[in-house]
């Protein structure tokens, strides 16, 4: 079986398209083949060692994907051999197969394509636990998305958009901004300063918004703060860029509520793993949510795919093909 492994903590040399030995379904395990995996920040945060310090490498990167199942071990209920399936987090997912919890899997609907069903596992699930959960938008919410037109704040802005809010979002550059309005987004902002506080203050006459999605590292955080109104919230997301350094909670402004949003808090058990997954395909097949495919790599070009994430230069999600 051919896989991406990290050979070692840094920068995209330390990965490597190998071969390893097949995967074998254990008990409440199922073999899946690997049609697409998904490529998030977080495996650059594992690659650059801020997790999975404790699996020695070499190991294969990767937490996301789908595939349709060849066997399961014993003790699996529910899921059946040549069922198509998808999965949030499972390390391993950058190869050809993998051996995984079946509690791990979601049924993925003939309605969905093995592609949007890969892309919109992850960013999918994080952008409803940010706008149904840790903040429920409601109608005529006022929300700021970072990185708009990147995969996740795409799915965060239509899905605010559904609940009846309105977006102020954030792109990098020129280029970005259609794909950022095609989401929904009511005014871009096109901004690589940190100076986009100004702007959004004067979209909303001086009020700020209602909640701001910041997961775009230090440099944004106190213009994120500014852009919130009185008691507005403020939802910090995303390891991989660092974070803002000690808070004094008494210098916080505007009686701010500020938290760490995870998107595992969405789905703690595997009953609500597949409820909020099965919500997702309902929303893309009845055509209220569309998943943008930024690129697509073959498994062996993942270094390529890692470099244009890190580059901000993409926009959408990112997929690997085995």
């Amino acid at each position: 079986m051919r896989a991406v492994v990290m050979n070692g903590t840094g920068g995209r040399a330390m990965l490597d398209y190998v071969e390893r030995p097949e995967p074998v379904a254990g008990p409440d395990e199922a073999l899946v083949e690997i049609a697409f995996a998904g490529v998030n920040f977080m495996d650059i945060g594992v690659r650059q060692g801020m997790a999975w310090t404790d699996i020695p490498s070499p190991k294969i990167l990767g937490v996301e994907g789908v595939g349709r199942v060849l066997n399961v071990g014993a003790g699996v209920e529910g899921i059946e051999p040549s069922q198509r399936v998808a999965w949030v987090y499972a390390p391993g997912s950058y190869a050809e197969r993998i051996a995984i919890p079946a509690a791990s899997l979601v049924p993925v609907p003939d309605a969905i394509d093995d592609r949007v069903a890969a892309a919109a596992m992850m960013q999918g699930l994080t952008a409803s636990h940010f706008a149904t959960d840790f903040y429920p938008v409601q109608p005529g919410d006022v929300a700021f998305v970072h990185a708009a037109a990147g995969g996740l704040g795409l799915l965060l802005t239509q899905i605010i958009k559904l609940r009846g809010g309105h977006v102020i979002g954030r792109v990098s550059s020129q280029e970005k901004v259609a794909a950022a309005r095609e989401a929904g987004v009511d005014h871009v902002i096109v901004d690589t300063e940190g100076r986009f506080a100004e702007e959004t203050l004067r979209l909303t006459k001086g009020e700020g918004v209602h909640v701001v999605y910041d997961g775009s590292g230090p440099t944004t955080f106190q213009g994120s703060l500014d852009v919130l109104r009185r008691s507005g919230t403020f939802c910090w997301y995303g390891p991989v860029l660092g974070g803002p350094g000690p808070l004094d909670i008494m210098s916080l402004p505007k009686s701010i509520k500020i938290g760490y949003a995870v998107f595992f808090d969405h789905i703690p058990t595997p009953g609500l793993l597949r409820a909020r997954s099965a919500q997702l395909f309902d929303w893309i097949a009845e055509r209220k949510l569309k998943v943008l495919i930024g690129g697509e790599y073959r498994l062996g070009d993942a270094v390529t795919a890692h470099a244009d994430m890190e580059s901000r230069k993409s926009t959408g999600k990112l997929v690997l093909i085995p």
